[in-house]
């Protein structure tokens, strides 16, 4: 009798379960690849093209391979959110072959989806677009974002972006910009016009001008923008080899005395880095009417030249809500007069609302997006896939010394090339200890 009870009672739970949450069913999702050429005309081949997915719940991945109209399906899959992401690699000589246009390296094409919800209800079909991006020659190496213990490190004093020559030729840093990218810092705040994918809709800033092209998908937004000094060929990076913008120019393991005659130290100097021999750093105190008292300009170090900033000092959001580009200019650009927009408020901003440059993402020669460490505390993404089709993030979030870094792809002849797929998903991995220099 109890078997005949529990057997019931299981029935019954069953049946509820099916009837009022329904999206613990199973379901198909149905994809297309296709490229986005912008009507250029060239037919790349769609099939056999890779297409990954992973389980935010249970980091599980999963694979198809798409056939020849570009479709494949991932069947049974437990409903919730999920990561889509493509890259696709074609040779040079069939990238030439196709186009016309004469490349000696492979081009890569991406797309993504991220956090998409897939549930009982996703019956339409998926359409990934593929896009290229440029292939740096400059590239975001290294960025220490997430700062280092609040009572035994350097709280955040002690970060640094970190700039590398992929290249086999010399490269001179002169006049090469660098930007924190500005959009969406939190889900919860409703005050602001949205995209459909979340993120801001610049279309909506106080005064746009949409005539030189789309606000959101040809432009990205600067929270802060700094620019290297020299002539032009001032400072030289030799093939393989990187410079450092640090925000301080320190060694943060050894004690220093601040702006206000005070010695900061730490407790435990194993946490923090030796960024007294760095190229490069942010000084704010020239221009600051109350700079931090840790805002020591080092002589020996070049200050950048900075176009915009916020805060105090260049603090880059430790918990992972930003993300770096850089970009060159030809001598028909003036950056310091290019436009700067308020953010898409759903009221008229105060006339003393922040503004924020508005860069074109042609003249952006690498760019990579970082997220929060923990998927719940994600944004939607600030850069489309042509710059950067995934993001990069430290696994055990602020205040812990760990830094993204990009990955090793191969040595030649004893110089070090990094991987650039443009997903940053993909190109990079991270550092327990936030290391200068280091390789990974």
């Amino acid at each position: 009798m109890r078997k005949i009870l529990l057997i019931i009672v299981i029935g019954l739970l069953a049946a509820c379960s099916k009837e009022h949450y329904p999206d613990l069913s199973q379901t198909d999702l149905n994809l297309k690849v296709a490229f986005d050429l912008s009507n250029s005309g060239y037919t790349f081949p769609i099939e056999n093209i890779t297409v990954r997915l992973k389980s935010l719940i249970s980091g599980k991945y999963r694979t198809i391979v798409t056939n020849d109209k570009g479709l494949g399906t991932f069947t049974d899959l437990p409903a919730g959110r999920y990561d889509i992401d493509v890259s696709y690699t074609i040779s040079a000589v069939d990238y030439t072959a196709i186009t016309g246009i004469i490349t000696t390296k492979p081009v890569i094409f991406n797309a993504s989806e991220k956090n998409r919800l897939v549930n009982k209800d996703n019956t339409t079909l998926l359409t990934l677009n593929l896009k290229s991006g440029v292939i740096g020659s400059w590239l975001v190496k290294q960025v220490y974002y997430a700062g280092s213990d609040r009572t035994l490190g350097a709280l955040y004093r002690d970060q640094f972006i970190e700039i590398y020559n992929n290249t086999d030729q010399v490269m001179y840093a002169d006049s090469l910009y660098i930007t924190e990218i500005w959009g969406r810092q939190s889900t919860t705040n409703t005050t602001f016009n949205l995209q459909a994918n979340g993120q801001y809709d610049w279309s909506k800033s106080l005064n746009m001008v949409t005539t030189n092209g789309d606000p959101n998908t040809d432009f990205v937004y600067a929270k802060t923008l700094c620019m290297i000094p020299g002539s032009g060929k001032t400072y030289p990076v030799k093939p393989g080899e990187s410079f450092v913008l640090a925000q301080t120019a320190l060694n943060h393991k050894s004690p220093f005395t601040g702006t206000d005659g005070q010695t900061i130290s730490v407790r435990n100097p194993e946490l923090t880095v030796d960024l007294s021999k760095a190229e490069f750093e942010a000084f704010y105190g020239s221009f600051l009417p109350k700079p931090l008292d840790s805002d020591i300009d080092n002589p020996l170090v070049p200050n950048v030249e900075v176009l915009s900033y916020t805060g105090n000092d260049m603090i880059l959001d430790n918990t992972g809500r930003t993300g770096i580009a850089i970009f060159k200019v030809d001598n028909t650009q003036n950056v310091k007069n290019w436009p700067m927009y308020n953010e898409p408020t759903k009221t008229t901003p105060s006339a003393s609302a922040r503004k924020y440059y508005q860069i074109p993402s042609k003249y952006i020669i690498d760019a990579m997006e970082i997220q929060p460490n923990v998927p719940t505390s994600r944004l939607p993404k600030k850069l489309g896939a042509d710059l950067d089709a995934g993001f990069a993030f430290v696994p055990t979030g602020a205040y812990t010394s760990q830094s993204v870094i990009r990955k090793t792809e191969r040595i030649e002849n004893g110089r070090v090339i990094l991987k650039d797929t443009n997903n940053s998903t993909e190109d990079f991995d991270f550092l327990n200890i936030a290391q200068p220099k280091a390789f990974k």
